[in-house]
């Protein structure tokens, strides 16, 4: 799958990238907010996107609706470490495909990006 990872920490990005990519997938894209996030979504048209939700500047949960608004069909998973209902019954409601709860196993994320194939 082509993916854009989209977190404020490149530490974070770079182990999530080198995860995807010994899975065999595509990483077509980084981004460090939302802002930015939207303009290498439109340039790179991804299968998925990793979002955090928590970022400067935009966060995911704002950038959320702008990406589904760019591409309805779009699979965007939420990577959060907030484990509150509410706040995932919003992310599910303004669109995301699943939550990915930080921190995270190899495992969990293999198996919810086959989930979500």
């Amino acid at each position: 799958m082509k993916v854009l990872l989209v977190d404020d920490n490149p530490m974070t990005r770079d182990m999530m990238k080198d995860l995807l990519t010994e899975m065999g997938h595509e990483v077509v894209g980084e981004a460090g907010d939302g802002n930015e996030a939207l303009k290498v979504f439109a340039e790179t048209r991804p299968e998925l996107v990793l979002l955090d939700m928590i970022m400067p500047v935009k966060t995911g949960l704002e950038a959320l609706p702008e990406l589904k608004a760019i591409n309805p069909a779009a699979k965007i998973v939420m990577v959060t470490a907030v484990q509150q209902d509410t706040i995932n019954q919003e992310l599910m409601d303004k669109g995301a495909t699943a939550i990915l709860h930080k921190p995270f196993m190899y495992d969990e994320l293999a198996a919810l990006l086959k989930q979500v194939a």
